[in-house]
């Protein structure tokens, strides 16, 4: 059976990307590998082995773009509404917390903040499938 171990993205700013994802989401770098033209940060927090991989390309000025393709990273919390004030008290924007159901069953309590690149972080109230 395969494991999933990491995710990658790219992001054009070290500084505000680490603050970004420590602040967030508690990851803190495990690893850290420089080469001539990239470096490559592992990023992950106590709660899981799953980790974050984050390039940073040498000399990359303008914004990435992360197409129509991308769609978002997913945690979980155990109390989203805690969660929300907490990051929006740290000024990270989050979107409105909303709810959704599947055919008249309540299926997930969730909201989305965007990280430094405009990658899309989607933040799910544990409980049900999202543990």
């Amino acid at each position: 059976m395969a494991k999933m171990i990491h995710s990658m993205i790219r992001v054009r700013d070290e500084a505000a990307s680490l603050a970004f994802y420590r602040t967030a989401f508690g990851l803190d770098v495990v690893d850290r590998y420089r080469f001539d033209r990239f470096t490559l940060i592992y990023l992950r927090n106590a709660e899981q082995g799953f980790e974050l991989e984050l390039t940073v390309n040498a000399g990359q000025e303008v914004p990435y773009d992360p197409g129509n393709g991308y769609g978002h990273l997913a945690v979980s919390v155990e109390d989203i509404e805690a969660e929300h004030a907490r990051l929006e008290s740290a000024g990270l924007s989050p979107l409105p917390v909303k709810a959704m159901s599947h055919e008249g069953t309540p299926l997930a309590r969730f909201f989305f903040v965007s990280d430094p690149d405009g990658y899309k972080i989607e933040v799910i109230q544990r409980g049900g499938r999202f543990v």
